[in-house]
């Protein structure tokens, strides 16, 4: 039986939000066509019918009396405020996309001719445990302070300081290890051949 409410529930959901877009639709596309290329319309709209639909029970002027449509000036001005707002978040997702390959095309100019080789520096960070592995990634590469590091990893930040100090003098034994000799330099070099 109350499988059965569910199921009519969802049937009254549904014919509610098929009233709402035979009216809504195509005033929505109109005002999304004045506002934005061809091309994002249908994807703009899509969004702003899936929000309509989550949101049905808010939809202003929308009554659950079944099989009449609800009339436009009452339901439009809250349907137009969400497309507004589906369109808003496409542009800013546009402009995301276009500051990310604009900065990959950057990025990919600025790059040297020979790519430098870190296996050593991979290596030493793969002998250490994953926590410690972590913490020095979180510093490292996302400059995180050690307070934001204890935050992303449910340590305090004391423990978080103790932890890459100790990880920071491990992979600097790590790597100078496999580099006794410094760089540049020979064995002989200042004594005579004699």
């Amino acid at each position: 039986m109350e499988s059965m409410t569910e199921e009519e529930s969802r049937q009254r959901q549904r014919a509610r939000f098929e009233r709402l877009a035979h009216v809504v639709v195509e005033p929505l596309h109109r005002y999304l066509l004045r506002r934005t290329s061809a091309d994002m319309v249908d994807d703009i709209l899509a969004d702003a019918m899936l929000v309509l639909w989550r949101r049905i029970d808010d939809v202003p002027g929308l009554g659950p009396a079944p099989g009449s449509l609800p009339d436009p000036d009452d339901v439009l001005p809250w349907c137009y405020g969400v497309a507004r707002g589906c369109l808003a978040n496409a542009r800013r997702a546009d402009g995301r996309r276009l500051r990310l390959a604009e900065r990959l095309i950057r990025t990919q100019e600025q790059q040297p001719a020979e790519v430098a080789d870190h296996s050593r520096l991979h290596a030493a960070l793969a002998a250490l445990g994953a926590l410690d592995r972590e913490v020095v990634r979180l510093w490292a590469w996302e400059e995180l302070a050690p307070r934001q590091i204890a935050e992303a990893t449910g340590l305090t930040s004391n423990a978080v300081s103790i932890r890459l100090h100790r990880a920071k003098k491990k992979l600097a034994e790590q790597l100078s290890r496999k580099h006794d000799e410094p760089s540049g330099h020979k064995r002989d070099e200042g004594r005579s051949g004699q």
